[in-house]
């Protein structure tokens, strides 16, 4: 009886903030994968093991979760003051494709300590012990990263104290600078605020209208007040999860916002799109109890937000969505802004259902026009296995 027989493929399988991805170097991949295009989608969704109607994943590295459906391609730049290119693939887990439309701010903490111990940074910019900055070209959104990445005896460091609410245990802290951070999406006039507004009345049908303040900075971002959508901040996954009329309320209107911030140019493209935009909605600071039981009081924060991703509420908090937040926040009159008290910051610490997330930026007007010169936080990474993945070959 003829079979197919698995093919191996060198991957890294790692943990990057509060995300897990599959990492490949480009030339390890088949060389069918290896440009863009229906092969390299079959591959990655064969390896995460998507699509899967039962939505769970088994047959496969994902997750099932958008957290844990992702991949990462890696490749030493071409480019000027660049190391490596860095190319993010999410999965979806119960459709058949591959959405390239944005970038993974948490997997973005293991690009640079992947890059290194793969041998793609130059040897000469690796210290023996200090930080190795890392210069990273995101090519899904035509950004720059710096990473800067603890380095003990050559290699890179993986255990510390840092400590990230949504993940289990101390690592070592990377540092990661999202420059220009505002996205030049396509349709969207390369502009941070696309509808030329800080807060639209956006017309949503079946919902009303909502105050929305649209953002491209990090990953396309829809935030909207809790309270318009009778919450408070403080929910946590269960609450919104399993709500169904809930989950779809939020797509529609994630679909209305992508129509207003040229993102789609028709409202059934948005099924194709499930990775951008993202939708978050914020509210003042209130005391909760986060998902470890962990107690935050209003206090500890500027303000709450929860965010939504690939359906389903996050866990915690995207890497990107946090840049959009803090950038969003550092804007006086935003929602996010105004959330967090109104006036100017660079910085903004907010909760979300796993804890609390401090991120900076730095915003600046001239003309009527907001730029940003770049969005700081920290993660931190970890290999969690290396090796081979197997996949059936194709015939």
């Amino acid at each position: 009886m003829a079979h197919q027989p698995q093919i191996r493929i060198p991957a890294t399988y790692m943990r990057g903030g509060t995300s897990k991805g599959v990492f490949f170097r480009l030339q390890d991949l088949p060389e069918a994968a290896q440009m863009p295009g229906a092969a390299r989608d079959a591959l990655l969704m064969r390896v995460i093991g998507s699509p899967d109607p039962y939505g769970k994943q088994i047959d496969g590295m994902g997750g099932a979760t958008s957290s844990t459906s992702k991949t990462v391609i890696v490749s030493a730049s071409n480019r000027p003051d660049h190391d490596v290119d860095y190319l993010f693939g999410q999965v979806s887990i119960d459709k058949a494709f591959v959405d390239w439309s944005g970038n993974c701010g948490n997997l973005s903490a293991a690009v640079g300590p992947f890059a290194i111990s793969a041998g793609l940074v130059d040897a000469s910019r690796i210290p023996r012990d200090g930080v190795a900055i890392v210069r990273v070209w995101q090519a899904n959104i035509g950004k720059t990263i710096i990473a800067r990445v603890p380095i003990t005896d050559g290699a890179v460091q993986e255990t510390g104290d840092f400590e990230l609410d949504g993940v289990t245990f101390p690592a070592a802290e990377v540092q990661l600078e999202f420059m220009d951070p505002a996205a030049e999406e396509e349709g969207a006039g390369g502009s941070m605020f696309p509808t030329g507004k800080l807060v639209d009345d956006l017309e949503v049908p079946g919902v009303g209208t909502l105050k929305a303040t649209m953002i491209n900075a990090g990953i396309p971002t829809i935030f909207v007040d809790a309270q318009a959508l009778g919450y408070t901040g403080t929910e946590l996954q269960d609450a919104i999860n399993s709500d169904e009329k809930a989950l779809a309320r939020f797509e529609i209107i994630r679909a209305h916002g992508a129509l207003r911030m040229g993102l789609i140019k028709h409202l059934d493209e948005i099924a194709t799109r499930q990775h951008t935009p993202k939708i978050a909605f914020v509210a003042k600071p209130a005391d909760y109890v986060a998902s470890s039981g962990k107690r935050v009081g209003a206090g500890d924060v500027d303000l709450l937000v929860r965010a939504m991703s690939m359906g389903k509420l996050h866990h915690a908090m995207m890497g990107t969505a946090a840049v959009a937040i803090g950038t969003a926040a550092a804007i006086p009159g935003t929602l996010v802004n105004l959330a967090a008290g109104g006036g100017e910051r660079e910085a903004v610490r907010f909760g979300h259902p796993s804890g609390t997330l401090r991120v900076g930026a730095q915003a600046s007007e001239s003309g009527g026009e907001w730029t940003v010169t770049k969005a700081i936080m920290s993660r931190s990474a970890r290999v969690l296995m290396e090796g081979w993945v197997r996949v059936p070959q194709e015939r």
